[in-house]
């Protein structure tokens, strides 16, 4: 019986072409009810599926859209003590990271996240209260250098200023 259900289980694993291969022949009708399915099983696939069809065409809007949700997570950040903060924002760059996924564009990413690191400093949450919040800050601070080094020269030198303010010096 513990043999049949690890073959059963090793026949399930198919490779994205196996899978791309397999949806190259269902017709439309048949792609749009899988993709309702994947968009009801998971909410990251429904986020997903929604920039997908909405966002992509409308890069700035999807932008905006992510800022004020992260906005209105500060907005909910309970500051009382270094732990609910740390959740807090720990809560922010859940959602910041779920936004940067969705789109890939390091574009985006970089905005996204000189949002996140002004909103630290607008906010005024003291980054030596805890170890923890400090390394959330800096890590970010570190993925907007990795970000910001991919891009284009052209696209880097848009974004110098919003980098000095953060006092980040890019080598």
């Amino acid at each position: 019986m513990i043999y049949f259900v690890k073959f059963i289980s090793h026949k399930m694993k198919y490779t994205l072409a196996q899978l791309q291969k397999e949806l190259i022949l269902r017709t439309p009708d048949e792609i749009a009810d899988i993709a309702m399915k994947l968009a009801k099983y998971k909410k990251e696939n429904k986020e997903y599926l929604t920039y997908l069809l909405f966002g992509v065409e409308d890069e700035k809007q999807y932008i905006q859209e992510s800022k004020l949700k992260l906005d209105d997570l500060f907005y909910e950040i309970n500051r009382k003590s270094a732990y609910t903060t740390k959740k807090g924002l720990q809560k922010v760059v859940r959602n910041l990271t779920k936004f940067i996924k969705n789109s890939k564009l390091k574009q985006t990413e970089l905005e996204l996240r000189i949002h996140f690191c002004n909103k630290v400093k607008s906010t005024r949450i003291n980054l030596d209260v805890s170890n923890v919040i400090s390394n959330i800050y800096y890590r970010e601070i570190d993925k907007i250098k990795l970000a910001y080094s991919k891009l284009h020269e052209d696209l880097q030198y848009d974004y110098k200023v919003d980098l000095e303010k953060l006092n980040i010096n890019i080598v």
